[in-house]
Parts: structure tokens; sequence; C-alpha cells
């Protein structure tokens, strides 16, 4: 889909955003992983009543809901994702510069990429690869600290919340299909609640009201909104290309970090930046095309009736489009660039 990358990038720029806003509620002596809770949370709830309130007015797309065999795919996404990768993302953020961190978190599309390819066989060319080495000695250069003894804790902790991150965006492929919205509003208040209750459970307080809704409205925007736009990524794209995109976002964070926190402009950080740049440029810049074959499937999605959805309608189908409902795809084949998306997960020769 042409518009995949697009919303790639509307994703990153929320997400990447919201890393140094974080950044500073920290600052004020929220505790991070009390603080991973309230994004969280701030991410269901506020999508929670998009969802209720477009119902009521008819303005919400229909998309396919969450089946009940999604739902074991969806509890390990919010463990990896919604658990597992903000509480070190916090313990990170709390450790490093913002700039630095919200760089670092390059490694996030890295990862996705590398466990697209190693474990679901998403296909990866040199370009791809090159790309992601790039990024990683971005990464590297970024961390070091001037000594084996050096590397920084910090960074070690937002290194894991991208490989956590990664496994999530990778599991989330398998539930792109149905409503993003529903996804990421389950995801938030689940995540959201585990966070909060260990977080009191640990000992921390809550912080002042004002402080609160900040990270709701944070958590909102650079969470909630973020994660619909990537799974719609995930949907178009395949999980290797939108993590590819996403990578866009440290830089965008990274540039709020030095304007809205005043924090300097480092040699590490320009030629961390550079080497990240290099890998983005690669990766956006890929083309994929050639004669492949679509076996028969069935699934619910919405869709056009596009090369790709050539069906024919029941009694009970809706009408107009875009539209959703269950529909049978027959064998093809064809060539045409194409991304890995719902219909281009396809084997290729190694």
């Amino acid at each position: 889909m042409k518009n995949g990358p697009v919303i790639a990038l509307i994703s990153a720029l929320l997400f990447g955003a919201g890393t140094p806003l974080a950044k500073l509620l920290l600052g004020d002596g929220v505790d991070p992983w009390l603080l991973a809770g309230l994004l969280y949370l701030g991410s269901g709830i506020g999508l929670g009543l998009y969802h209720m309130i477009g119902r009521v007015a008819g303005a919400v797309p229909r998309e396919a809901p969450l089946a009940r065999g999604d739902l074991f795919w969806l509890a390990l996404v919010v463990l990896a994702g919604g658990v597992i990768g903000p509480v070190l993302l916090m313990i990170g953020l709390a450790q490093s510069a913002a700039s630095t961190a919200a760089l670092l978190l390059n490694v996030e599309g890295l990862a996705t990429m590398g466990i697209a390819w190693v474990v679901f066989r998403e296909a990866v060319d040199r370009r791809l690869l090159l790309g992601a080495f790039a990024i990683l000695a971005g990464a590297v250069v970024l961390s070091w600290q001037g000594g084996p003894g050096d590397f920084g804790m910090g960074a070690l902790a937002i290194v894991g919340a991208c490989v956590a991150w990664g496994i999530d965006n990778n599991l989330t492929r398998k539930l792109s299909a149905a409503d993003p919205v529903q996804i990421a509003m389950v995801k938030g208040l689940a995540a959201g609640s585990v966070n909060l209750v260990l977080a009191l459970a640990h000992g921390a307080t809550l912080p002042p009201l004002p402080a609160i809704a900040a990270a709701g409205a944070i958590g909102f925007l650079g969470y909630g909104v973020s994660l619909v736009m990537f799974v719609l990524a995930l949907r178009h794209l395949g999980a290797g290309r939108a993590g590819a995109y996403f990578s866009s976002a440290p830089f965008i964070g990274a540039v709020v970090a030095v304007l809205l926190l005043g924090e300097p402009v480092t040699g590490h950080l320009v030629v961390a930046a550079l080497l990240m740049g290099v890998g983005l440029f690669l990766h956006l810049a890929e083309r994929h095309d050639h004669e492949h074959t679509h076996e028969a499937m069935g699934h619910a999605h919405r869709h056009v009736h596009d090369i790709h959805h050539q069906h024919e309608h029941g009694p009970d189908d809706p009408s107009g489009e875009p539209h959703t409902h269950f529909h049978r795809h027959a064998p093809m084949t064809h060539r045409h660039p194409h991304y890995p998306d719902l219909h281009h997960r396809h084997g290729h020769a190694r």
C-alpha cells in the first residue's frame, strides 16, 4: 500500500516526540515504573473513549474485531511490549540523557527487522542488511562511554526495551488484520494496570494530578495513537519494513530533546545520527518486485476491491468501500512491487 510508509512515519513522529516529554516527568520525581503504567493507562483510556464516542457517532471506521484465537498472541504482546519494554525504557531514561535515549531507540527497528527475517522469514535484501548494520553502528557509538567498563547500564536497559518491542512488533503482525484501535486499547489498559499495580506495590506513590494528566496525554498520543498507526503499518508493510520506517522516531526525539530540554549536541550524537540516517535512507529506498504466488486463503479485514480482492459478495456482506467482512482469496500468480503485507507473506529463495 502506498500510504503504508506515511502511516509508519506518523507513528514514529508521535512516539519519538513522547520520549523526551516522558523524560521531563522523570525529572519531576515520578517513579519510572509508575510512569510506564500511567503512560499505558492514558493510551488505553484515551482510545477507549475514542472508540466509544466514535461508535455512537458513527465516525469510527468498521474493522474486524479480535477473535478468540488472537487472545494468546495479544497476551504475549502485552507482556513483551506493554510490561517489559516500557519498564526497561523508563529505567534507561532515568540514567541517560533524553537525546541519547531517543537515538538509541533505533535499536528497536533493528531488533524488529532481525526477528522478522530470522524467525518469521520476511524477505530482507543486502540494502536492508547494510542499513541495519549502519543503525547498529550508530547505537554502539552512542552508548559507548569511554571503556569496556563504562558501557552504561542506562543504555543497556534501553537496548533491552528495544528487543522487547521488537518481539512485540513481530507478534502484533499476527493481529494486524484486526481492529488496530481495539488492539492498542486492550494493550494499554492491560499493560497500564499491571505496571501501575506493581509500581504501587513496590513502594511508588502517585504524583500530583497535573503530572498524572500530563502522563495520560503523552501516553494517549505517544503510545496509543502511535500504536494504532503502527498496527496499520504492520498490516501494509510487514514487521521488518514497518520497523525500518519507525527507526525515524529517535531522530525526532533527539531534535525535541535538544530544542525543548536544551541538551548539548555532542560529537557522539552527531556521528550516531549520521550513521543511523544512512541506515534509515537505505531502508526507505528499498524496492521489492518479483513474480510471486498467492495461495488460497480466507480472512476478515478492512479492504477495497483492488487486484487482490476480486471476490463475490453474499447477501449479508456490506456494501460500499472500504468495508469489512470475511472473504476468500483464490490462488493467483503475478508480478508487481509489494511489501510483506497481509497478502504477500510468501516465501523467498535463499
